[in-house]
């Protein structure tokens, strides 16, 4: 098991070696960079930029380097906890991420929670009573998670929540909480609010991991062992727990390991219809206007999240199934 897990752990490091090497370099890819951007917001603004004042700027950013020397600093401050300085906020990119990365891990981690908890038992309701209405009802509110776009969904819970429940969704907190101090009020006001991101969020994943998990089960349901511990007598509840449901959550757990960076980044068009302070909408600003190393930092922040993801998961199979560790 030990040499094992430090195969997996040279597998994560090397892995990522590799994307700051190679994000960092498609960042870098489209022509211009943010001194370009900065320049014709200002000509559209009316207002001339003095080549000296670009020059500066270009020196103080570290612009006026190659590439690879680019490339070699911020990796170097990378390890060492310095990010670099975002070009577009004038402020230090570590600041910018922490500000959001507390919402963002909420939201994330509700999300999972709240997919794992329901997709799970419906999953395994409509394997064991397949083609009957309970499994019919799963299937259509499957299909329909998959198919709403989540924008749509969001925009409608905005209005259900207005006039059903009669408080405003959008953003986090109620105007009078956001710049308050933490209490237990405002806490009350951040679960008034988070669950509609996490609905939103958490809609597509809840029915396409319960599909996965009623074509799993019903494949282990047919197998000889199944029958076997069936015709020894056994209740068909421990037969289904302890037999098939165990070995059904073999791929979910390999899925588990790319849900949160997915969950993070396919809550940005969500995040910013409801004005959420989390990391996406950062994110999409830092890639539009080239802050190189704002947007560098977030790509590797998803690629760790993804890595890392697939380590613990990789971990948890091999607690799960043995014959793993030997592979």
């Amino acid at each position: 098991m030990f040499a094992y897990f430090v195969r997996r752990l040279i597998y994560m490091v090397t892995t990522l070696v590799f994307i700051s090497f190679i994000g960092f370099f498609i960042i870098n890819l489209p022509p211009g960079s943010f001194i370009d951007v900065y320049k014709a917001q200002r000509e559209a603004q009316g207002t001339s930029t003095a080549e000296a004042e670009l020059e500066a700027l270009q020196r103080r950013y570290g612009l006026d380097k190659p590439i690879y020397v680019q490339y070699w600093l911020w990796v170097k401050g990378f390890v060492q906890g310095d990010f670099g300085r975002s070009f577009q906020y004038n402020r230090e990119v570590k600041d910018l991420i922490w500000e959001r990365l507390g919402y963002t891990a909420a939201i994330a981690t509700c999300t999972l929670v709240f997919i794992w908890i329901v997709a799970i038992p419906l999953g395994i309701y409509s394997a064991t009573h397949q083609y009957k209405v309970g499994d019919n009802v799963a299937t259509v509110m499957g299909m329909a998670g998959l198919s709403i776009p989540d924008f749509m969904l969001a925009l409608v819970l905005m209005v259900v929540a207005q006039r059903v429940f009669g408080f405003s969704v959008g953003g986090l907190f109620s105007r009078e909480y956001v710049d308050a101090p933490w209490s237990f009020a405002k806490l009350v006001d951040l679960l008034k609010h988070i669950w509609v991101p996490v609905l939103v969020v958490g809609t597509a994943g809840t029915a396409g991991l319960m599909r996965i998990m009623r074509g799993n089960l019903l494949d282990i349901l047919n197998m000889q062992y199944v029958q076997a511990a069936r015709a020894r007598g056994l209740r068909e509840s421990t037969v289904i727990v302890k037999h098939a449901v165990r070995n059904a959550l073999h791929p979910l757990i390999m899925l588990l390991g790319m849900s949160l960076p997915t969950i993070i980044s396919g809550s940005l068009v969500v995040s910013i219809v409801l004005g959420l302070p989390t990391t996406g909408p950062l994110y999409f600003s830092a890639l539009r206007q080239q802050d190189m190393f704002l947007a560098g930092t977030f790509l590797m922040f998803l690629a760790g999240m993804l890595v890392l993801g697939n380590f613990l998961a990789d971990i948890l199979l091999a607690v799960v199934d043995p014959r793993i560790r030997y592979e």
